[in-house]
């Protein structure tokens, strides 16, 4: 098992990760001065929001990249993610707070949805598995992994678990790829005329904030009088995700992944990619 430092005091702690709070800070500014871009394509349109910049950043800094970050401090500000989310937790606790009402007039519709957003793990699990995770496929695959997702299962598993990782790094690349792919797919089907425009906008508030605003600006490009409207539905179907989404995690989402991975796993193992460092193993 490896061995934990323990630091003697927070200046200590302070004087061996300094480096990940002044490049957090500078990847802030810089992505905060680029700003959001909206680059039509075809039917849809990319939209790219400053945290995509700075994930961008912080991938190239990391010890693969540009090493100006090491692997023990990349330990460490993993484990600082759910601090600094915490303040937009009790934001949108807030915020569901003060929609309650707008939240009971929207209808049963957006309640449903949360188990469409639960019928994704039957594809995603399995999926997951032959791609060659372990428990890292319960994390990865029991929710969309937005902010209140990873603290859940942060608390549950604990910051250094396999479901952790799996969840932060669903976290992560949803910030940079799920935020342009909301955007560009809401626009695409918008164009096609099947769905309504307040279902789709209903549709967007699958519980990631970034992703509601990324499939919300590309509606009501799309449709500009409607703008109000979209923009309402997509916050109450967003706020209802935040309250009971959470609910739906604990007593549906992780139980069923429990579950199918326990029955799964040992069919799929045969047929899943391996690690180089399993393949050894099996040589040897």
């Amino acid at each position: 098992m490896e061995k934990q430092y323990q630091y003697s005091s927070p200046g200590e702690r302070f004087c061996s990760e300094w480096k990940i709070y002044v490049l957090a800070f500078v990847f802030i500014v810089i992505a905060d001065s680029i700003g959001q871009i909206n680059i039509p394509l075809g039917a849809g349109r990319f939209i790219l929001f400053p945290i995509f910049y700075s994930l961008i950043l912080g991938v190239l800094s990391g010890p693969q990249a540009a090493k100006i970050i090491s692997s023990k401090q990349v330990k460490a500000a993993s484990k600082l993610v759910i601090v600094a989310i915490c303040p937009f937790i009790a934001k949108l606790g807030i915020n569901a707070g003060a929609s309650l009402e707008t939240v009971l007039s929207a209808g049963p519709a957006l309640i449903l949805q949360e188990f469409g957003n639960l019928g994704t793990i039957f594809l995603s699990l399995p999926l997951a598995l032959l791609l060659g995770l372990k428990r890292e496929a319960v994390g990865a695959t029991h929710s969309i992994n937005r902010e209140s997702n990873l603290a859940l299962i942060t608390d549950i598993y604990g910051p250094d678990s396999p479901e952790t990782r799996g969840s932060l790094s669903i976290y992560v690349v949803g910030g940079m790829v799920g935020t342009i792919y909301f955007g560009f797919m809401v626009s695409v089907i918008a164009a096609l005329g099947i769905f309504h425009p307040f279902a789709l906008a209903m549709s967007s508030g699958a519980g990631a904030g970034i992703m509601m605003a990324s499939a919300t600006a590309s509606l009501t490009a799309i449709f500009p009088e409607m703008a109000e409207q979209i923009a309402a539905l997509a916050s109450a179907s967003e706020t209802l995700s935040g309250i009971d989404g959470i609910y739906m995690t604990i007593f549906i989402g992780l139980p069923l992944c429990n579950w199918l991975y326990k029955v799964l796993e040992p069919k799929i193992r045969p047929f899943a990619l391996k690690s180089k460092e399993e393949k050894v193993l099996e040589e040897s």
